[in-house]
């Protein structure tokens, strides 16, 4: 954060000030008292499990400078009616102050954070980037990420994340993106939405609020996103395998491990790409991420060595980790829906050509009333991909099964059980040498805990 006294804190957020006005914070916002350091601000969430206020002793203990609170605390600090509703007013006055920024903000039923994680990286060659850990991406995620960036930042790369209309036009509110990407309309969370031309309205928030100087990426293969052209007073760049997409791919090759590597066509010239992310899935979040560098001002050809050199940076994406005894063990357990699921269902196919490969699967929360066939068309996937076994973790899973058990020209084995600890006994049993398992399930299954259980086991 640039510095910035408790007073003019006081001032941007609405909020009065409790002590000396000249005390400046000068290090980020942080709302885990363990993270605050010299000059934090820290801010005083109330959640239900815990409140922040019990922690502001140990905090300004550990040096931060002020605490942004919704009641007086013992030492410095910034009471305001709302604090997460600070932070946001917070984060927008310091974007107010630095000029030169270019925010790039990304979002998509699918695939948000690792297309965040590349722009990060295609555009730190370029100048000074910000960009969130993991899926910082909502409410209070979104203003801490804005709050470390400085005078020296050149880029803020921003991931927006809705559960409903109206949660991204809250979150461009706070810092409004020069360029807009928008990857796809999904099915993930449905079931809040009540539809995908809800998640499209939702979506499209982001490009509603693009300046007409900024531009707006769209996926021209998804037809719900290139609609969205019409929502936005922006320039328009479209990306995707279609060849009528300004930013496309062309001569598209997956290598034994699912490594994509294409031809990266642009307005301005070609350049070749090997990607170290697994998947052809990873490809229109490569193209997304060359069209958003390319509105930032980057040649086509510095992008294109820039995403060849990129790696996984967020945990839990298709991370592939080979064991001692040859057993691949590839851990895409942050998330799922039935979009994702199906393209890591086919890695683990491509990846297993000649091989056993193992689908290990939980629940994909918030589908409403498509779950259980949503469910089901996910075992059916992986009995026609010709997987050998299908191990189903939890009740609400179970149509995954059901599905399975419907392809009759499946040969495979399907299992089901009840948690992580009969998953992971499942898969002792049955794993051999040169082995391949996919791990994958939403946050609510934990699934991630069975790679690591199988990681740690070293192929013993």
């Amino acid at each position: 954060m640039i510095p910035l006294p408790l007073s003019t804190i006081a001032e941007i957020t609405g909020g009065t000030l409790h002590g000396p006005p000249d005390v400046v914070v000068s290090g980020p916002a942080v709302i885990d008292s363990r993270a605050a350091g010299p000059g934090a601000l820290f801010a005083a969430l109330k959640g239900e499990r815990a409140d922040g206020h019990d922690f502001a002793a140990g905090a300004l203990a550990a040096g931060a400078a002020g605490v942004l609170a919704q009641r007086p605390v013992d030492g410095p600090c910034v009471v305001v009616p709302d604090v997460q509703e600070a932070l946001g007013r917070l984060a927008r006055g310091l974007l107010e102050r630095l000029p030169g920024l270019t925010v790039v903000a990304v979002t998509g039923s699918a695939g948000k954070t690792s297309t965040k994680d590349l722009i990060a990286q295609v555009l730190s060659g370029a100048g000074p980037t910000v960009f969130p850990p993991g899926s910082f991406n909502n409410e209070i995620g979104l203003p801490l990420t804005v709050l470390r960036a400085d005078a020296g930042t050149r880029h803020l790369v921003l991931e927006m994340g809705a559960r409903g209309i109206g949660h991204i036009a809250y979150l461009t509110g706070i810092a409004r993106p020069d360029v807009g990407v928008v990857l796809n309309v999904g099915t993930a969370h449905v079931g809040e939405f009540g539809g995908r031309e809800n998640i499209a309205r939702a979506k499209g928030e982001i490009v509603e609020a693009v300046p007409p100087g900024g531009t707006a990426v769209l996926n021209a293969d998804d037809p719900l996103v290139a609609a969205m052209a019409a929502r936005t007073r922006a320039g328009v760049v479209t990306f995707g395998r279609s060849p009528d997409a300004m930013i496309r791919a062309e001569d598209e090759t997956l290598d034994e491990q699912g490594r994509a590597r294409f031809t990266l066509v642009t307005p301005e010239g070609r350049a070749p790409v090997a990607l170290r992310l697994h998947g052809s899935h990873a490809v229109p979040n490569a193209l997304a991420a060359a069209a958003a560098a390319r509105a930032a001002g980057l040649a086509a050809d510095a992008v294109a060595e820039a995403l060849s050199a990129a790696v996984p940076v967020s945990r839990w994406r298709m991370e592939v980790t080979e064991r001692a005894d040859g057993v691949t063990v590839v851990n895409d357990a942050y998330n799922a829906n039935p979009d994702s699921t199906r393209a890591a269902i086919d890695v683990l196919a491509h990846m297993a050509r000649g091989r056993r490969a193992y689908a290990v699967l939980g629940e994909m929360a918030e589908l409403g009333d498509s779950a259980v066939a949503e469910h089901a068309k996910i075992g059916q996937h992986v009995a026609r991909s010709g997987i050998a076994g299908l191990v189903v973790v939890g009740p609400n899973a179970a149509a995954m099964a059901e599905g399975a058990g419907q392809v009759a020209s499946w040969t495979g084995e399907c299992v089901q059980v009840d948690d992580v600890g009969a998953a992971v006994t499942v898969l002792r049993e049955r794993l051999a040498p040169r082995d391949v398992v996919l791990v994958k399930g939403s946050r609510v299954a934990g699934l991630e805990r069975v790679a690591e259980a199988l990681l740690a086991e070293g192929g013993r």
